[in-house]
């Protein structure tokens, strides 16, 4: 039975397949019984309805949420939404006091409610994988501290980092992802239940008692906005987009950090695939598939935003298409997330190729020319210089450490046997202890800010 008959004749059978959402919204049915439960308490708080009036429909509610949950009810899908279903349930079990349920709401303020309390619960769980992500790259940090490997700009070796370092970027990306989710659960968390149609209702009802039992802290201020707000869907959604986007990230580097061509990092079996035709073969499909899921998220962020983009006041029915990209959207990337850390836990560092490749690459010329801007050459010159010095090194294939003082010599009379302690890559890094610095101590204090800043939220 159609909640909106009225003075409609129905629609056809095709339409009607057309027009439901109870294939997708039927997640939604211990939100819509919540905010029922909390809406009758309301009503018969202000004497719309009788206490035991209130009562009876209580206690039927939670019991259907019971049903459902012990898999004794099963959601009729031929039913055109979860609203529908319950409200008609509820009706078979109490006869005409369960028609009272809908007395002074909308589907358009029972559909607003539902989805804010499915997001606040989302935020919530998304929340704590970041979270248990964030203390696995702590983790991570503080067993690599003495792991020199090249840091890179343009994929090219730039200059001497450590994996603590490194990893201890992708620590604040996700913190800053952690940020955002708290600041969109803080806009997100006003209760639109009350604002009805779009005009709220001639009823005294009191919103701020349903706000109080549903755990939010405010009514939403304008009925209008309430019913066709849909901005903290899109903030969830671009969230979720910048938390793919920092994940894709780190599993294109590990996936190519894990190549034959720079074997820094091993998978486990657990995370990867072999081939079906190439028996050495070890893929990092994992890392590959969340990777790949990122432009699923992104697809999920385009589809509100173009539906949102004309749309007028107040509900519409385009509306209905809000909550296909969000459940998806969601469980994307929880689940991504949820295998992240275990992946990353479980990646077997090897120290030994991250310092050759340090070694090959170069990463001390910066330092050669802070050695000489130390001496009281201008930067520039001593610039000039030292890319005269690795020009020789590559054609010889020698490191910056391997050259004879008397060849440097040849290229400036500052140089000393001092150079070789101030190049050494050790020594190059221990001398960045700048706050932010990938030196040992100043990796410590980046450790200890983010664990303060995690427990503190």
């Amino acid at each position: 039975m159609y909640l909106w008959g009225g003075h409609l004749g129905g629609l056809s059978e095709f339409t009607h397949e057309f027009n439901k959402s109870i294939d997708f919204d039927k997640v939604l049915f211990q939100e819509d019984i919540r905010g029922s439960i909390a809406h009758v308490n309301m009503l018969a708080k202000v004497n719309i309805l009788s206490e035991e009036e209130g009562k009876i429909i209580r206690e039927n509610l939670r019991q259907i949420l019971l049903d459902i949950k012990d898999k004794k009810l099963d959601i009729d899908l031929n039913e055109e939404d979860i609203h529908s279903f319950i409200e008609n349930e509820l009706t078979k079990r109490i006869g005409k006091l369960g028609k009272k349920l809908h007395t002074a709401r909308s589907r358009n303020d029972q559909c607003a409610l539902d989805l804010r309390l499915y997001s606040k619960k989302s935020l919530n769980l998304i929340k704590d994988k970041l979270l248990d992500l964030i203390k696995a790259i702590i983790e991570i940090s503080e067993d690599n501290l003495d792991v020199l490997m090249p840091g890179f700009t343009h994929m090219q070796h730039a200059q001497v980092t450590t994996f603590s370092h490194y990893i201890m970027a992708y620590g604040q990306m996700f913190y800053r992802d952690l940020l955002r989710l708290e600041s969109t659960f803080e806009r997100l968390n006003e209760n639109p239940l009350g604002s009805c149609a779009l005009a709220t209702t001639s009823f005294n009802i009191d919103r701020f008692m349903t706000s109080q039992e549903l755990g939010f802290s405010k009514p939403t201020e304008n009925s209008m906005d309430s019913v066709s707000d849909r901005d903290y869907v899109l903030e969830i959604l671009f969230n979720n987009s910048l938390i793919m986007m920092h994940l894709s990230r780190l599993c294109e580097e590990l996936i190519y950090y894990s190549s034959s061509e720079y074997s820094y990092v091993k998978f486990s079996d657990k995370f990867s695939t072999g081939s079906s035709i190439m028996p050495q073969k070890k893929n990092p499909d994992m890392a590959e598939l969340i990777r790949g899921k990122t432009g699923r998220v992104y697809g999920d962020l385009n589809t509100l935003l173009v539906i949102m983009k004309a749309s007028p006041l107040s509900y519409n029915k385009d509306f209905q298409e809000d909550k296909e990209p969000l459940f998806d959207s969601i469980n994307t990337v929880y689940n991504c997330l949820k295998i992240m850390k275990p992946m990353l836990l479980s990646l077997k560092i090897n120290k030994k190729n991250m310092l050759k490749s340090a070694h090959k690459g170069y990463l001390n010329a910066t330092d050669l020319a802070d050695y000489l801007v130390n001496k009281n050459i201008p930067f520039r010159e001593a610039y000039k210089i030292v890319g005269d010095v690795v020009n020789y090194a590559i054609k010889v294939d020698e490191a910056l450490d391997e050259i004879d003082l008397e060849i440097y010599k040849k290229f400036s009379d500052i140089f000393d046997d001092s150079l070789y302690d101030f190049i050494d890559l050790e020594n190059s890094l221990n001398k960045r202890d700048v706050y932010g610095g990938p030196a040992k101590k100043a990796v410590k204090v980046q450790i200890k800010n983010l664990k303060d800043n995690i427990e503190n939220l």
